[in-house]
């Protein structure tokens, strides 16, 4: 697991907001929550490099500003945005986030397999052209 940093293929090419295909997003109500996430991963084949830490106040100074002109000259036609939206409301309340890569249907679930011993608030797989509810 390592600090987030915000990569700029992880952005839209239209639009601008945060994007990134190949990664899901959970986020947790507590740190602990998502660190205990986080440490048991590399059991269900994620290596370190694959896990991204993402606390609320990254989140609010890297992923949040995507969104400042993604609607911008008309509405986002898709979910992009409203997403990095939801994600802004969650870590104002605190709620940290995991990044994971997840480049198939099968590591998205062996993903869900550690994130549904907690509770968690979110999570969504990026796809090419698709958000995907997990």
């Amino acid at each position: 697991m390592k600090p987030f940093f915000l990569d700029p293929a992880m952005i839209a090419t239209i639009g601008g907001a945060f994007y990134p295909t190949g990664y899901s997003m959970v986020m947790f109500p507590s740190a602990d929550e998502a660190q205990a996430v986080g440490q048991h991963l590399p059991e269900q084949g994620f290596g370190g490099d694959d896990v991204y830490l993402i606390t609320p106040e990254m989140l609010l100074s890297q992923i949040t500003p995507t969104v400042k002109d993604a609607d911008t000259p008309l509405p986002s036609a898709g979910t992009d945005a409203a997403t990095v939206r939801a994600y802004t409301k969650l870590a104002r309340d605190g709620h940290t986030a995991l990044l994971v890569k997840t480049d198939d249907e099968a590591a998205a679930e062996r993903l869900m397999l550690e994130v549904r011993k907690v509770k968690y608030s979110i999570a969504q797989r990026y796809r090419a052209l698709v958000i995907e509810d997990l």
